[in-house]
C-alpha cells in the first residue's frame, strides 16, 4: 500500500539531494581554495620577513664587530703588534662566520687576513706613504669597509664580507615547518568537510525543499526528503505529514460550515443584528415594522413584540423621522439617506438619538431602513472638547497679548525712560511665568484624563515647604492689604510623596484664597497633625460661593457664576489638578463655603508611621 508514496519520496529526495550536494561541494572547493591562497600568502610573507630580519641582524652584527676590530687594529698597528693583530683577525672571522676579513695598507698590501696565505706584507714598515688602499672589486659578497687611522704611521682599511648561505638552513627549516602545518590543516579541513557534509545533508535537503515550495511546489509528497539523512529530515517529513492532516481537517471543516450556513443562515443573521449596539428597524411600504432588533426596542423604550407589525408612529413621535421614513418607503422620491437628531426625555433620563433613514430597494417593493444611535456621550465629549479648546485658547492668548504689548512699549519708549523699560520687562517676566503655569496645567489635565499621571515617592519635608510658601505670598498679601497668617505646629512630619506636586497643590489653595479675598480681609493657613494624617486648613474671608458653585468647583475649566469672579484671571484648572494630585497621594481636598462670608479648603495627607 505504501509503494507509490515511497517512490515519490525517493525521487523527490534524490533531486533535492543532488542539488544540495552540488552546492555544498562548490562551497567546499571555494573554502579550500581560499585556505590555500591564504596559507601561500602567509608563507611568502613570513619568508620575506625572516630573510630581511636575518640580513639586517647580520649587518648590525658586522657593524658592531667591525667597529670594535677597527679600534683594536688601530692600537695594534700603532704599537707594531702584527702577530697579535693577525690572530685577532682570524679569530674574529671564525667567530662571526665571515668569508672575508683583512686589513689592507695603501697600494693593496695585505698586512692581516683571515686566510694567512693571502697576506702579502709580512713585516710592518715603520711608516708607509699616504693614500687610500686599493679595494678588490670582485662580485658578491659585498665587503663592509672601515677606515683605520694609525698615528705616526699612516692609514689602512679593514675589509669584511659575510658568508651568503649561512641563513639558508634556517630559511628552509622554516619553510618546511610551515608546509607541514599547511598539509596538516588541509587534511583536517577535508576531514571536517566530510563530517559537516554528512551532518548537514538533511538540512540542505530541507532548504532545497523550502526553496522549491517558495517557487510554487505545493505537493507535500514532492517536498519530502529521505528520512535516512538525519533527524532533521525525519522532523521535516513529520511536519509535512501534520500539515497534510491539517489541510484535510480544514477542508472538512469548511465543507461542514458551508452546509450549516445554508441551513441556519437566517438564524445567524438575526443573532448578529441583535448583537449590534445600534438599533435597526425595517419598514414596509405601509410604514409597518417587519424587523426590530433588541437595541432599537431599548433605545425607543418600547417592547419588541409591540413594535413588530405596528405603525412607525406608535413608537416614533418625531414628525421629521416619520416624514423621512414615508419618503424612503413611498414612491422612491428619496434616493439618499436622511439624518435626524432628536432630544429625548424619558424615565431613564434624557439624551440625544440619531435616526438615519435610507431606502432599501429590492425589485419593485419599497422598503425603508432606520438605524437608531445614542449619541449622548458623543455630544457630551464634543461639548467638553469645545470648552477645553475655548478656555485653553483664552488662557494662552491673554499672556501672549500682554507680552506683545509690553514688548512694543519697551521697544518704543524703553530707550527714553529706563523706568518704563524696567516695568515692561517685569510684566513680560510675570506673563511668561503665567504662560508657563497655564501650559503646565493643561499638560497635567491631559495626563489626568489619560490616566498617566504618576507621583514619585521621596521624602517631603514640610518644614521647608511652608516657609517658602509664606515667603512667596507675603508680598502679594501686602499689595492687596490682606492679612496672611501661618499657624504651624512646633514639629512637622516628613511625608512620602512628590514634593513638587504637593507644593504646587498648596500654592493653588493659598493663591486662590488671596485672589478672591478683597482688601482688608484675612487668609489663614492652619496646619495640624491628627493621628496618622496631616490636615491643612486654608480659610479666607473672601467672597465665598453658592452651593451650586461648590458642587462643580473641582471640575476643570469651571468658573463660579458670581460676577465678581469674572474680574479675576484664572484658567479653572488649578483646583482640579490640586485635588487629583492629593488623591494620588492617598489624601483629599474638601471645601466649606458661605456666600459673602468666605471659604475653607481642607487638605488631608496620610502621615507614614515612625521609622517607616
Amino acid at each position: 500500500m505504501n509503494v507509490e508514496p515511497v517512490a515519490k519520496t525517493e525521487s523527490g529526495g534524490l533531486r533535492l539531494s543532488l542539488r544540495s550536494e552540488t552546492r555544498f561541494a562548490a562551497v567546499g572547493l571555494i573554502v579550500v581554495g581560499v585556505f590555500l591562497i591564504s596559507m601561500w600568502a602567509a608563507t611568502w610573507w613570513a619568508m620575506c620577513a625572516q630573510r630581511d630580519a636575518l640580513d639586517q641582524a647580520r649587518l648590525d652584527q658586522m657593524q658592531v664587530t667591525g667597529a670594535s676590530l677597527a679600534r683594536c687594529a688601530e692600537v695594534m698597528l700603532a704599537d707594531g703588534e702584527v702577530t697579535a693583530l693577525r690572530r685577532i683577525v682570524a679569530q674574529t672571522a671564525q667567530d662571526a662566520h665571515l668569508e672575508r676579513c683583512r686589513i689592507v695598507l695603501p697600494g693593496g698590501r695585505v698586512v692581516a687576513d683571515a686566510n694567512p696565505a693571502d697576506i702579502t706584507l709580512r713585516e710592518l714598515p715603520a711608516q708607509w706613504p699616504g693614500g687610500a688602499a686599493v679595494l678588490p672589486t670582485e662580485g658578491p659578497p659585498a665587503p663592509l669597509v672601515f677606515t683605520l687611522v694609525v698615528p705616526q704611521r699612516g692609514s689602512a682599511v679593514l675589509e669584511m664580507a659575510r658568508t651568503e648561505d649561512l641563513s639558508q638552513t634556517s630559511y628552509w627549516l622554516t619553510q618546511a615547518g610551515i608546509g607541514g602545518i599547511c598539509v596538516t590543516a588541509l587534511l583536517a579541513l577535508l576531514v571536517l568537510y566530510r563530517r559537516v557534509r554528512a551532518g548537514l545533508r538533511g538540512i540542505c535537503a530541507v532548504r532545497e525543499a523550502l526553496l522549491a515550495r517558495e517557487h510554487g511546489q505545493t505537493t507535500l509528497e514532492a517536498l519530502e526528503v529521505n528520512p535516512e539523512w538525519g533527524p532533521e529530515a525525519r522532523a521535516w517529513n513529520d511536519m509535512l505529514g501534520q500539515e497534510g492532516a491539517r489541510q484535510k481537517h480544514v477542508a472538512l471543516e469548511k465543507t461542514r460550515e458551508t452546509l450549516q450556513a445554508r441551513v441556519c443562515g437566517t438564524d445567524r443573521l438575526t443573532v448578529a443584528c441583535d448583537a449590534l449596539s445600534q438599533g435597526l428597524i425595517l419598514l414596509e411600504k405601509n410604514l409597518r415594522a417587519t424587523y426590530v432588533n433588541s437595541a432599537a426596542a431599548l433605545l425607543l423604550q418600547a417592547k419588541r413584540e409591540d413594535m413588530l407589525s405596528a405603525d412607525i408612529t406608535s413608537f416614533v413621535k418625531d414628525e421629521r423621522v416619520v416624514a423621512a421614513a414615508r419618503a424612503a418607503a413611498g414612491n422612491g422620491a428619496m434616493q439618499r439617506r436622511t439624518i435626524v437628531e432628536v432630544q429625548r426625555n424619558g424615565e431613564t433620563g434624557g439624551g440625544v438619538l440619531r435616526f438615519i433613514v435610507r431606502p432599501v430597494r429590492r425589485d419593485d417593493t419599497g422598503v425603508a431602513m432606520i438605524v437608531v444611535e445614542d449619541i449622548t456621550q458623543q455630544r457630551a465629549a464634543e461639548e467638553a472638547r469645545h470648552t477645553f479648546v475655548a478656555q485653553a485658547t483664552h488662557e494662552l492668548r491673554t499672556p501672549l497679548t500682554n507680552i506683545r504689548l509690553y514688548t512694543e512699549m519697551a521697544l518704543e519708549e524703553g530707550q527714553k525712560d529706563p523706568a518704563v523699560l524696567k516695568n515692561c520687562l517685569s510684566i513680560i517676566n510675570q506673563e511668561t511665568f503665567r504662560l508657563d503655569r497655564t501650559v503646565a496645567d493643561i499638560l497635567s489635565i491631559a495626563e489626568i484624563e489619560a490616566g498617566t499621571m504618576t507621583v514619585r515617592r521621596d521624602d517631603v519635608r514640610l518644614e521647608e515647604i511652608f516657609p517658602e510658601l509664606q515667603a512667596d505670598y507675603e508680598a502679594q498679601a501686602r499689595g492687596k492689604q490682606v492679612e496672611l497668617e501661618f499657624r504651624l505646629p512646633p514639629k512637622l512630619p516628613v511625608l512620602k510623596g512628590d514634593r513638587e506636586k504637593i507644593r504646587s497643590a498648596l500654592h493653588n489653595l493659598v493663591g486662590n484664597a488671596l485672589k478672591y479675598t478683597p482688601a482688608g480681609g484675612q487668609v489663614r493657613v492652619a496646619v495640624k497633625v491628627d493621628q496618622d494624617q496631616l490636615v491643612v486648613d486654608v480659610s479666607d474671608t473672601g467672597i465665598g460661593m453658592t452651593e451650586e458653585d461648590r458642587q462643580h468647583l473641582f471640575e476643570k475649566f469651571y468658573r463660579a457664576k458670581d460676577p465678581r469672579v469674572a474680574k479675576v484671571t484664572g484658567s479653572g484648572l488649578g483646583l482640579a489638578i490640586a485635588r487629583e494630585v492629593i488623591r494620588l497621594h492617598g489624601g483629599d481636598i474638601v471645601v466649606e463655603s458661605e456666600l459673602n462670608r468666605g471659604s475653607t479648603f481642607t487638605l488631608t495627607l496620610p502621615v507614614p508611621p515612625e521609622g517607616a
